[in-house]
């Protein structure tokens, strides 16, 4: 087979960003990602390949196959979409921020829902990032030799509360640490109020099970054997703080409970709260089957439930040590509004 980059390719159809081919006998059985490349030639580096496939942007028979190394077949034919390049750089922007603290080295800021972290394909405005881009300005010395803020934690877009943000290219790697040791070596400490549909049993517990990728979805997460190859550690401490009211069985209709981080996973607490049999309420995504017990609540506060627009997810707590300082840092913010009217029609019951 002559070199990728100057041969002339006629098993593709080359039609704007979409980009379709088919398995060759003498290719079959190759990894997916190795085989694209070497169709792709220098037009598209394999880790930027690895990211599409991962984002689902290749189909075969129209079904998103998310695993680099699948192995391919003959006759089988992968279409690969390649979205229109996006800016390099967020931009600033005057977004409206409410910050609890912030020095040379740090920030630290009480997050609104709705708000995405980072820019990503489909946000690259909007974000928390092109926030700070333009609350910190020329107090931001660099990460990585770029003027950007350091995130060393997330929250999701629609979970609310206090997140703390790097500086300094020192702040940031020390930071970073601390959160990827999840706080075993010092001192981290991470707590969040939940709102679940019913109750658990037990006014406490700890909830110790491995997560990994959804099956059905690239973006979810699920309980996963701790075997799998992407299970990774999870586990998260609660406490029922209050039980409101109860049903025809005697079980509480809901509950306020305090979760305790002792890892951070993508949508940790939600999916461990999910697997337990108590999602939380707004949750779209996994706690889509307890949409209709709304329906066996009191009207009078029906519609304050039923129209919780987002999981009831916010993180009151973060404690760490200062990066720069060694100074223990604790921030405390209470539960947005949204979240105070949803437990104050709860009290009713």
């Amino acid at each position: 087979m002559g070199d990728p980059d100057t041969e002339d390719h006629n098993d593709w159809e080359d039609t704007s960003a979409r980009k379709a081919f088919t398995v060759e006998a003498e290719h079959a059985g190759e990894r997916l990602d190795r085989w694209l490349s070497s169709r792709l030639g220098a037009s598209v580096s394999r880790s930027r390949l690895q990211t599409l496939i991962r984002a689902g942007a290749v189909t075969t028979d129209e079904n998103p196959v998310t695993e680099t190394k699948h192995r391919v077949a003959e006759g089988e034919v992968y279409a690969l979409t390649i979205p229109e390049a996006e800016p390099a750089e967020p931009k600033a922007e005057a977004i409206p921020l409410e910050v609890l603290y912030e020095d040379d080295a740090l920030i630290v800021i009480n997050k609104p829902a709705g708000l995405v972290v980072h820019p990503a394909p489909g946000n690259w405005s909007g974000t928390l990032v092109n926030a700070l881009l333009h609350h910190c300005g020329a107090s931001l010395s660099g990460i990585g030799g770029v003027r950007r803020p350091g995130i060393v934690h997330r929250l999701d877009r629609d979970t609310s509360g206090v997140m703390v943000v790097a500086k300094t290219d020192n702040a940031h790697r020390l930071l970073s640490e601390t959160f990827a040791d999840h706080g075993r070596s010092g001192d981290l400490e991470r707590a969040y109020v939940a709102v679940v549909w019913g109750a658990p049993e037990r006014m406490a517990g700890t909830i110790d099970a491995p997560l990994g990728r959804h099956a059905q979805s690239r973006t979810l997460r699920a309980v996963v054997p701790a075997g799998r190859s992407d299970a990774r550690h999870a586990v998260t401490r609660y406490q029922v703080q209050k039980r409101y009211g109860a049903d025809g069985s005697g079980k509480a209709f809901a509950a306020k409970v305090e979760c305790r981080l002792e890892t951070g996973r993508t949508h940790q607490i939600r999916v461990h709260m999910a697997h337990i049999g108590h999602p939380l309420i707004g949750d779209a995504d996994y706690g889509r089957a307890f949409r209709t017990k709304v329906n066996r609540l009191p009207e009078d506060i029906r519609p304050t439930v039923a129209a919780f627009p987002r999981q009831a997810l916010h993180a009151r707590l973060l404690a760490f040590r200062h990066p720069e300082t060694g100074d223990l840092m604790r921030f405390e913010a209470d539960p947005p509004p949204d979240m105070m009217a949803l437990t104050s029609a709860l009290d009713i019951l």
